[in-house]
This record gives structure tokens, sequence and C-alpha cells, in this order.
């Protein structure tokens, strides 16, 4: 028996199948190269390599796999390999462009396959280049899209993050699942960083149960390059639910000086990237220090937390479910200073019967920082905009 899963980050998976002491082959289809829509799935794949039978998900794959086990196959006739070559001349202009698409999909699927191995940012800039490429010649660029995703969300996850990434990839993937709203896996991926009231169970709730057991059994838990997200953790809810503390805006009158000076970059990313009205979004702010050599930013642990405020206009009808955040100081560094990626989520209720449109939602941090390592220290104010794209 070997195992295929979808998920993107393969260490997760190692670190699941460690914790229940899975001990068969398992293969890791992160690019939907299957085109599979929904799972669990079973595939019979007799001693000679033949796919013998995929059942659908209402089959008895007990029977199935008895009446399987115990049939014998006979090996198919074996000649020499041989690659047909497309018939390049004889193709109309429609049909050149879907093989074009196609040869950009295979560079782009190697391309990625190999950055997920090893990380590679020119690997990652070739998958991503190649998938680009092959939407503008592909007449069915579902496919596309969420593959195209998966190599932005690739690139986020890797030292060789470009700013938009992220928003990039959640952007794509709510592409491929406009053109198919029937593919389970494209719907996850979004639902993963999605608010709770899109989700169908909490996606990562299993990590810190997971770890606990392999520790008490004297073992090391797998170590994840990438840790999951306060959305992936989160359960569901059926209803939208308010902080109920009485929360106050740290800086009213905006008295606190803006960061002119750059000293950290923010990132806003809404998942989904279009909501109808009515509808919860989850907003995610990751907040960097900018380490160009002309800022070299860095975040000051010797005085308060990162705070957030989300300014959001009650009377207009829209809810925030938190709008005083905090990111607390490292507590496992003796540093005075320190360069890691802070990031807050918090979830956006869309009024009944807005209009169609892109509208803005104020926010804002404040933070301490400071100019290199031994720079001037300053507090600091940055204004945030959340462009929520409300459709019909």
């Amino acid at each position: 028996m070997v195992g295929l899963i979808q998920e993107q980050h393969p260490d997760r998976c190692r670190l699941f199948m460690q914790w229940k002491q899975m001990d068969w082959p398992v293969m890791v289809d992160a690019l939907n190269r299957l085109e599979v829509k929904a799972v669990p799935i079973t595939v019979f794949v007799d001693e000679h390599g033949i796919v013998r039978n995929i059942p659908g998900r209402r089959g008895d794959r007990a029977e199935m796999a008895a009446q399987f086990a115990a049939a014998s196959f006979e090996a198919p006739a074996r000649g020499e390999p041989s690659i047909e070559k497309p018939d390049v001349a004889g193709m109309n202009l429609d049909e050149l462009k879907r093989a074009k698409a196609e040869a950009l999909i295979i560079k782009g699927d190697l391309a990625l396959l190999a950055a997920l191995n090893a990380p590679d940012g020119a690997a990652l800039d070739i998958a991503i280049e190649s998938f680009r490429d092959a939407l503008e010649h592909h007449p069915n660029p579902g496919l596309t899209h969420f593959q195209l995703g998966v190599a932005y969300r690739t690139r986020f996850d890797s030292a060789y993050r470009h700013a938009d990434d992220f928003n990039k990839a959640i952007a794509h993937w709510q592409k491929a699942l406009d053109l198919d709203p029937n593919q389970y896996i494209w719907r996850r991926r979004i639902e993963q960083y999605g608010p709770r009231l899109m989700k169908p169970y909490s996606f990562y709730d299993w990590v810190h149960e997971a770890r606990s057991d392999i520790e008490v059994r004297g073992e090391t838990p797998v170590q994840l390059a990438v840790e999951p997200s306060g959305a992936e953790f989160a359960n569901p809810e059926r209803t939208f639910t308010l902080d109920d503390e009485p929360r106050e805006n740290p800086d009213p009158e905006g008295r606190i000086d803006r960061d002119k000076e750059g000293l950290i970059r923010a990132q806003v990313i809404v998942v989904p990237s279009a909501v109808k009205a009515g509808r919860a979004v989850r907003v995610h702010v990751l907040m960097t220090p900018d380490q160009s050599p002309r800022v070299k930013g860095h975040w000051n642990n010797e005085v308060d937390d990162t705070v957030v405020w989300v300014d959001v206009p009650v009377e207009s009808g829209w809810s925030v479910d938190k709008p005083y955040l905090t990111v607390p100081r490292p507590a496992n560094t003796k540093s005075a200073v320190s360069m890691e990626t802070r990031q807050v989520e918090f979830e956006l209720m869309v009024p009944e019967g807005l209009a169609p449109g892109t509208h803005s939602i104020p926010a804002f941090a404040l933070y301490y920082v400071c100019e290199d390592v031994d720079g001037k220290c300053l507090y600091r104010r940055q204004d945030l905009a959340i462009h929520v794209n409300v459709v019909e």
C-alpha cells in the first residue's frame, strides 16, 4: 500500500505519520497533478503497474479489495518505449497554444517539485513564470491557477519570499475555485487560511497533541519548516463571535509619529480574496523589519508588545471579532533586538446588502523599533488598509 496526500507542507504529514506510527510510504501531490476533486479515493494497481480500478467514493472498497487480491493478471506485452512527437505542422492555432501551455506546465511542475525537495529561489521563479505564461494559452486554466497559487505559497514559505506572494496565492486559488466550484481540494486550500465560518474542521488542531504524545514516547517530533498559523488551528464556528472585553483605541487622535523611515514592512492578506455580502473574511497582517542596507530595521524587545488596532466602521454594519490585538515580544531570547516576522489574524463580517466593490477598513500598528542593532530606538505607528473585495 502507498498513500498519497494533497498537503502542501510534507513535513506536517511526516509529523502525523510519526504520531500514528505509520510505516508505509506516502507520496505528496501538492500540485494536484492527479486532478483529484475529492478524497479519499482508492486506486487498485496490479503487480505489473497497471491501474485496474478506481472505485467511486461510495463503492464497497473492502469487497473490491478482496476481489482484486484474489485475481491474477497477465503481464502486458512490453515493447521499446517511444515518444510520439506532436505534428506541429498540422496543428491549428488553438492546438499550438494548448501544446505550448502543456509544455510550460510540465516545466513549471518540474521546477516546483525540485524546489519542494531542495529550496531554490531560481527554481521557484521558473515555476511561477512557467505557470503564468501557461495561463495565456491554456483553454482550461483552473488547474494551472491552482498550481500557480501553490508556487506562490511555496515561495512565501521560503527564504526567497516576495512581498505579495501570499496574496497572489490566495487570488489564484480563488480563480481556480471560481472556474470549478466543486473542486474539494482547491476549496480546502482557501478554507485552510480562511475565517471560522467557512471551515469544515480545524486543519491542524492535532499538532500539539501529536508533539506531546511523541515526546512521552521518548522521541523527538519531526520539525516543521513552517509552523501552522492561527487560521490553521482555528475551529469552525456557526455564528460570528465578538470579543466581549471592552477595548479602546490606543491612538484615537493619531498623534503617534508614523514610520516614515519604513523600518517595518507590513503585508495585509484577506482570505478569501472575494466574498459575498453577509459573510466573513479572515485578515492576516504580517510585519517584518526591513533589512535593506539603507534601513536595517530591528524590533526593540526592551519595551512593550506590538499592538494592532482595527478601526472597523460599526455604524456601517461592519463587525470585527478582535479589534485590539497584540504580538508579545519573543519569550525565548535575551537579545534587545530581533528580526522575526510578527503576525496577527482577525476576522471581519461584511454587512448584509453591501454593494459589490472594494471596501477599505482602516487599521494601524504601534510598535517599538530600532534603527540597526545599535541605532536609535523609536515608537512608531503604521497605518494599514484592509481591502475587502465584495462580489454579487
